[in-house]
C-alpha cells in the first residue's frame, strides 16, 4: 500500500493519495481535491478509468417514514469515452440500462450496512469522468461509494471491498479487462466484508457448483486487501461520524402487543396454510387490535404511542413467529419442507400470431413470456461507455399491479423491472445460438401474470419454454430458482423455491438458473451481515436440485425446439459478397436497395463485412430478392453461359448485356451455327440470348460465343473456333468496330464474387426488373 499528501500552489484544496495492488491492478484512491461540501468524495482510478463518488446525508431524519430512504445513482457520462450523446439535446438523460444496473449492483452491499434505526436521507451518486475501454467501472463504483462513505460523517457498518473474477482457460482471473471477458466462462461480480460476501452477480457459460464455491471464497480473498486499504483511510482522514436521531420504537409496547397476539398468530400460522385464508385471519386480527388501542388513544391523553408503533409490534410478531417455526419446526408457512418446490406447471403456443410462447407457473408464480424474431436491423443500438454498440438478444420483463392484486401508475419500467429483467437475460444469453447459425435479433418479453415469489426466476422458465417454441435452436434449455435463508445466530435454513413472505421476512434471496450441465446466472441479495461458504455451497446444491426438477416439467412440455418456426415470423437466408459491392447494392441515397425490398417485400440489411441479410415471410419473396442482389454484384465467369439481352447491333456483332454493368460482344462470327450475312438476320435489340463467356482481356472486355451454346461446345473448343483468341491475340486485338462498340460498358473490374446458382441447360436467368 502507498499513501501520501499531494500539495499544490494552485489554490486548490490538498488531496490524500492511497494505491494499492489487487492482483496486476493498481488501485489508487484520491480524496481531498473535489467536492468538499460533500459528506465523502473519493475517486478511483483503475487504468485510465476513473469514477469519482459522493456520500452526502441530511440534516435531519423524514418525517412519517418507516424505512431507511438510501438513494444510490450512477450517472453515466459520455464524455467518459470521448463520445457525444446521440439524442437531439446531446446531452444524456434518463439513464440507459447499463447505468440502472451499475446503481443496483452498487447499491445492494452498502445498503445492509446501514444502522436499521437510520431514518436521514442518504445519497450517494457515482460519476465515470474515464473510462478507458478496458477496465470495468463497475466494479470501482462500489469501491469508490464505499470508501466515501467510509471517510464521510455517515454512520455505516463497512467497509466493503468488490472484485470480478473470470474463469479462462480453467484458470480464476482476478479483475479481468473487457477484452479479456471475450474467452471468459465466468463473469462473477461480487463484494464483503472481512468476514463474509454480502453480494454476488454472475453470469456464466454452465460453470459447476463447485468451481463457482471456488471462484466466490477466491474473489473474497482478494477483496480484503480494498477493505483494508479503506479502514486505513477512515482512521487516517475520516470525519467523526455523525449522531443521528434514531427511528424510535416503543420496547414496552411491542412487548405488550406480541404479549397480546403471540397466541393468536401462532394458531394462525399453524393452522391456515393457504395464502388467502392467511391474510384474511393476519387482516382481521390487525383491525381488532388497532381499534382496541385506538380506542386506547382516544380515552387518555397521557398514552404517548402511535398506530403505526402498534401495526410494527404485530408485523414483528408475525415475523418472529414465521421464523420460529422454520427453524424449530421445520414447517414453511404453507407446510413445505426445505427443499419442496410448489407445485409445477408449463405450457406453450399459448398466444396465436406471436412467433413463440411460453406460459410458467410455480405457486402461485405465474409468467408469460413471448418471444419475437427481427431482422438484424431491429438490434439494439447501444449508447453507452462500453464498447458494445448493439445487442441482438434482448429480455424486458414487466411487473404490472394486477400480479399481485394491488393498483398503482403505470409509469414505464422501475428499476427492479429493469433489473430483473437483465438478470434472466444473463441467463439466457449463454445458450442463444451465434449469429451466423441463426442471423436473427431476438426479443423476449416476460408479463408477470400472478407473484409469489421469484418471479424473476419464473420469467428465465417462461422465456426459455417461447424460445423453443419459437424455433429458436438454444443449446439447451435454462432453468432458474430462488433460495432464501433463515438465520438465527448459529442456526439456519436454506429454503428452496421461496415465496413472497419468506422472501420478505427471511435473510437472503438467493437465484440461481442454468441447464442441466451448470449454472448460467446468479444473483444474490441479503440483508445481513454475510454468508459462509458452507451456507453458499448448501444453497447451490439445492438450487441444482431443484433446477433439475424444473427442467424436467419443462422438456416434457415441449423437449427441444421446433423444427419449423412461426408461420408469421420472418425468414431470413443470408449471403456474402465483396465488400467493395456493398455501395451498389445499397445504390445513391439507398434507391437500389430500397427498390429491391419494395418490389419483393422483404428487409434486406448489410454488415460491414459484407453479410447480407434478407428477410421475408416467405420463400420465393427471399429468393427473388437474392436473385436480384446476386445479379447485381456477380461477376462475369470465363466458361459460363448466361442468357442475356441484347442491348445493340453493330455490322460486326451484337453487343449483350450479361448482369448489371457487365456486356460483351458476340462477333457475327460466332453469332450463329450457320453463316449469317448480317446480325439483323439472326438477332434485333431487346432479344434474349444464350452465350458463352470465351475470353476477358486484362481490361475487362468480355469476348462471347453463341455458336458454342448452339453447337454444345466446351470452353476449350470455342476459344479455338474464334480465330482472334484462337490466334492468341483474344479480344485485346479487336479491330476499331469491337473497340467503338464497347460503348464505355466495359465488364468492369473482377472482385472475385460468384453466385453459387447454376442454370442447366439455359444458364443463369438473371431478374427482369
Amino acid at each position: 500500500m502507498d499513501t501520501s499528501i499531494h500539495q499544490n500552489g494552485t489554490g486548490m484544496p490538498a488531496s490524500h493519495r492511497y494505491s494499492v495492488m489487487v492482483g496486476d491492478k493498481e488501485f489508487i484512491f484520491e480524496t481531498g481535491k473535489l467536492a468538499e461540501q460533500a459528506g465523502g468524495a473519493v475517486s478511483l482510478r483503475v487504468g485510465d478509468t476513473l469514477v469519482f463518488a459522493t456520500a452526502t446525508m441530511s440534516s435531519a431524519a423524514r418525517e412519517g417514514i418507516d424505512f431507511f430512504p438510501l438513494s444510490v445513482d450512477y450517472e453515466e457520462r459520455l464524455y467518459a469515452a470521448g463520445r457525444i450523446p446521440g439524442s437531439f439535446m446531446r446531452r444524456e438523460g434518463r439513464p440507459s440500462e447499463a447505468a440502472i444496473l451499475i446503481s443496483r449492483v452498487t447499491d445492494r452491499p452498502l445498503r445492509p450496512l446501514f444502522p436499521k434505526d437510520l431514518r436521514n436521507e442518504v445519497q450517494v451518486i457515482i460519476t465515470p469522468l474515464s473510462h478507458d475501454q478496458e477496465n470495468h467501472a463497475d466494479i470501482l463504483s462500489i469501491n469508490a461509494a464505499s470508501a466515501a462513505l467510509m471517510i464521510s460523517d455517515i454512520p455505516w457498518g463497512g467497509p466493503i471491498g468488490a472484485v470480478r473474477v473470470g474463469l479462462i482457460d480453467g484458470e480464476f482471473v482476478l479483475n479481468p479487462t473487457i477484452s479479456q471477458m471475450e474467452d471468459s466462462a465466468l463473469d462473477l461480480r461480487m463484494a464483503g466484508t472481512d468476514e463474509a460476501v454480502i453480494m454476488v452477480e454472475a453470469g456464466a457459460n454452465e460453470v459447476d457448483e463447485e468451481t463457482m464455491v471456488r471462484a466466490l471464497s477466491f474473489g473474497h480473498e482478494h477483496l480484503k486487501t480494498l477493505v483494508a486499504i479503506q479502514r486505513q483511510m477512515a482512521a487516517e482522514i475520516g470525519k467523526p461520524k455523525r449522531a443521528y436521531e434514531p427511528a424510535k420504537v416503543d420496547a414496552a409496547l411491542v412487548s405488550q402487543v406480541q404479549e397480546r397476539v403471540a397466541g393468536e398468530v401462532a394458531r394462525i400460522v399453524a393452522n391456515l396454510q393457504d395464502r388467502a385464508e392467511r391474510n384474511a385471519a393476519l387482516d382481521e386480527l390487525r383491525e381488532r387490535v388497532l381499534a382496541e388501542y385506538e380506542s386506547t388513544l382516544l380515552e387518555s391523553e397521557e398514552v404517548a404511542f402511535s398506530l403505526r408503533d402498534v401495526r410494527e409490534a404485530l408485523d414483528e410478531t408475525y415475523r418472529r413467529e414465521v421464523r420460529r417455526r422454520i427453524l424449530e419446526d421445520g414447517i414453511r408457512p404453507d407446510g413445505r419442507d426445505y427443499t419442496t418446490i410448489r407445485p409445477l406447471s408449463a405450457e406453450v403456443g399459448v398466444v396465436p400470431r406471436v412467433h413463440g410462447s411460453g406460459l410458467f407457473k410455480r405457486g402461485q408464480t405465474q409468467v408469460l413470456s413471448i418471444c419475437t424474431l427481427g431482422t438484424p436491423r431491429d438490434s439494439q443500438p447501444l449508447d453507452g461507455l462500453y464498447p458494445e454498440d448493439t445487442k441482438r438478444f434482448m429480455h424486458h420483463y414487466n411487473f404490472p399491479p394486477y400480479s399481485t392484486g394491488e393498483t398503482w401508475f403505470l409509469r414505464g419500467p422501475k428499476r427492479r423491472e429493469i433489473g430483473h429483467g437483465a438478470l434472466a437475460e444473463t441467463a439466457l444469453r449463454p445458450m442463444i445460438p451465434d449469429e451466423d447459425v441463426f442471423p436473427y435479433t431476438i426479443r423476449v418479453v416476460s408479463e408477470v401474470m400472478s407473484s409469489n415469489g421469484s418471479t424473476s426466476m419464473a420469467s428465465v422458465c417462461g422465456s426459455t419454454l417461447a424460445l423453443m417454441d419459437a424455433g429458436v435452436p438454444i443449446l439447451r434449455p435454462v432453468a432458474g430458482i430462488a433460495m432464501g435463508l433463515i438465520k438465527e445466530g448459529e442456526r439456519y435454513a436454506v429454503l428452496t423455491d421461496i415465496q413472497g413472505m419468506e422472501d420478505h421476512l427471511g435473510d437472503m434471496d438467493f437465484k440461481v438458473a442454468g441447464t442441466e450441465r451448470g449454472i448460467t446466472a446468479l444473483q444474490m441479495d441479503i440483508k445481513i451481515a454475510g454468508v459462509s461458504d458452507d451456507i453458499m455451497r448448501q444453497a447451490l446444491a439445492q438450487a441444482r436440485d431443484a433446477r433439475l426438477q424444473i427442467l424436467k416439467v419443462m422438456t416434457d412440455v415441449l423437449p427441444a425446439p421446433r423444427e419449423e418456426m412461426s408461420p408469421y415470423a420472418p425468414r431470413i437466408e443470408t449471403l456474402q459478397i465483396n465488400t467493395e459491392k456493398i455501395g451498389t447494392i445499397i445504390g445513391p441515397g439507398g434507391k437500389t436497395i430500397r427498390s429491391i425490398q419494395d418490389k419483393t417485400n422483404t428487409k434486406i440489411d448489410i454488415s460491414e463485412d459484407g453479410t447480407v441479410f434478407i428477410a421475408s415471410t416467405d420463400g420465393p419473396s427471399a429468393d427473388r430478392a437474392r436473385d436480384m442482389i446476386l445479379a447485381l454484384v456477380e461477376e462475369p465467369e470465363l466458361g459460363r453461359i448466361y442468357t442475356g439481352r441484347v442491348t445493340r447491333v453493330e455490322a460486326y456483332g451484337a453487343f449483350v448485356e450479361l448482369l448489371p454493368g457487365h456486356d460483351g460482344l458476340v462477333p457475327i462470327s460466332q453469332l450463329s451455327d450457320h453463316h449469317i450475312e448480317r446480325t439483323e438476320d439472326e438477332v434485333h435489340v431487346g432479344d434474349e440470348i444464350m452465350v458463352m463467356i470465351t475470353d476477358i482481356d486484362p481490361a475487362g472486355k468480355i469476348r462471347l460465343s453463341r455458336q458454342a451454346v448452339l453447337e454444345g461446345w466446351t470452353l476449350e473448343e470455342a476459344r479455338a473456333a474464334d480465330p482472334r483468341i484462337g490466334s492468341g491475340g483474344g479480344s485485346r486485338g479487336g479491330g476499331r468496330g469491337e473497340r467503338g462498340g464497347r460503348g464505355g460498358r466495359g465488364g468492369g473490374h473482377r472482385s472475385g464474387d460468384r453466385s453459387e446458382r447454376r442454370g442447366g441447360g439455359g444458364g443463369y436467368r438473371g431478374p427482369r426488373d
